[in-house]
């Protein structure tokens, strides 16, 4: 029998419901995710977290990637799911899974990262070097701490030792957050909000600033926030959520082999930050350029098949 309580909400309360069911989800979760970590990791690594754990010693790398999972399911995958059942009638087709992609569209996106990496790189230098007035400056600080923070976190998860690191760290900081960052974000909030707006600019964009401001690393949000309504209108544009999964994945993916080979010394640490900084500005402008082009490709190409 179908559950119809909470078909045919307004899109605020939608928003409101949706944030309910990954909280609970998140929080139910973690405590799961907890009692579990215990047997396999021990009582001490485990209560360590709330001190900081020591990022020198594997075994804490291990729990915290262990956790880093337990995170990604619960508060984007299976409240996105959870969600579009309990509110539309059929929730395949509102996420936008039914439609495939096609060859040449997906060979597009790939060159559509490439293209826009370097733009990306020029917004980050720009954010990073923004500053409060000093009456906030107390502000900033706890914000560079914690992006400092992010950023020891991140380069510890992405220590990888051989193909089978590689490929764990690819499945841990690619697959899943593309699969479940695009399933609530694009797929769930994104309809919503553009429902609330009446305007499907308001839409793409408001879900990516929510996209960006949920990673909590505040001097890369504009990047962060740009890079989701290039996924929001991959979306709209392609009908299809699996474009934008792809493009996410694609983009996370990049970044993993590139620090990957970095460490391995296989290629120079400038390949990550190349048209980071605003004098690189020569560098952004084609990138912003052909990866304009690119989408406008994609899109064209979606409107002839149409």
């Amino acid at each position: 029998m179908a559950f119809n309580a909470f078909k045919g909400m307004k899109p605020l309360p939608q928003l409101l419901f949706t944030a309910f069911i990954a909280l609970s989800v998140f929080i139910v979760f973690q405590v799961i995710t907890s009692v579990v970590a215990i047997p396999l990791f021990g009582f001490d690594r485990v209560s360590g977290m709330l001190g900081g754990p020591d990022l020198t010693d594997a075994g804490n790398i291990s729990m915290l990637k262990f956790f880093q999972i337990s995170q990604s399911v619960s508060l984007f995958v299976i409240p996105s799911l959870v969600a579009v059942w309990l509110m539309y009638e059929s929730p395949w087709k509102s996420l936008h899974l039914e439609r495939s992609i096609r060859l040449v569209p997906a060979i597009m996106v790939l060159l559509l990262i490439v293209m826009v990496n370097p733009f990306i790189n020029f917004l980050g230098g720009i954010n990073s070097a923004m500053h409060f007035p000093e009456w906030l400056s107390g502000v900033e600080d706890w914000m560079r701490n914690a992006e400092e923070t992010a950023g020891t976190l991140t380069d510890a998860f992405l220590k990888a030792e051989g193909i089978g690191g590689l490929l764990f760290n690819l499945f841990l900081i690619a697959v899943l957050p593309a699969i479940g960052e695009e399933l609530l974000f694009r797929g769930v909030i994104q309809r919503i909000l553009t429902d609330l707006t009446r305007n499907l600019h308001w839409g793409i964009w408001l879900s990516a600033a929510l996209f960006s401001a949920l990673h909590l690393q505040f001097f890369g949000f504009i990047p962060r926030m740009v890079l989701g309504a290039m996924f929001g209108y991959l979306l709209v544009w392609s009908g299809s959520l699996w474009l934008p999964i792809l493009a996410h994945f694609l983009n996370n993916a990049m970044a993993v082999i590139a620090l990957y080979l970095i460490d391995k010394g296989s290629i120079s640490p400038a390949v990550e930050e190349f048209g980071n900084g605003p004098e690189y500005w020569y560098y952004a402008l084609p990138s912003l350029f052909f990866g304009i082009l690119v989408m406008w490709t994609i899109r064209h190409q979606y409107k002839n098949q149409s």
